[in-house]
């Protein structure tokens, strides 16, 4: 049986998912290195797949996104592993963009790490 995720790791990974919304965070290489993991993979808003040397690489950016995360779910898929889905709004060049997100966190030795993302695009 599947524990309920606890307190302290939802709290965990809500902080972490948010950060990924965050310039200071998402664009600190430290972060990027200590929390996407080696075979991180993303498929984009856009459509486009990323990989995580890519997606290290983004140039850094201003973000506007509404935070908390707009109905922010945590899900266990194991003892070790957790999907967080979620709204995103996010400002691009004036116009507000929708996306229903996933994400994939795996526990590991330095604490979770980002194993997957995808965002599919929607109107509300």
């Amino acid at each position: 049986m599947i524990p309920a995720v606890s307190a302290a790791d939802a709290a965990a990974l809500t902080a972490l998912e948010e950060a990924m919304w965050r310039s200071e965070t998402r664009f600190d290489p430290a972060f990027q290195e200590r929390h996407f993991a080696a075979d991180f993979v993303e498929f984009g808003r856009s459509g486009r797949t990323y990989t995580r040397a890519q997606i290290i690489r983004t140039e850094v950016q201003p973000i506007e996104a509404v935070l908390p995360l707009p109905n922010l779910r945590i899900r266990l898929l194991s003892a070790e592993l957790a999907q967080l889905t979620y709204d995103s709004q996010v400002r691009y060049d004036g116009i507000w963009q929708h996306a229903h997100r996933s994400s994939i966190w795996s526990r590991a030795p330095q604490g979770w790490v980002m194993r997957f993302h995808q965002g599919t695009p929607f109107e509300p």
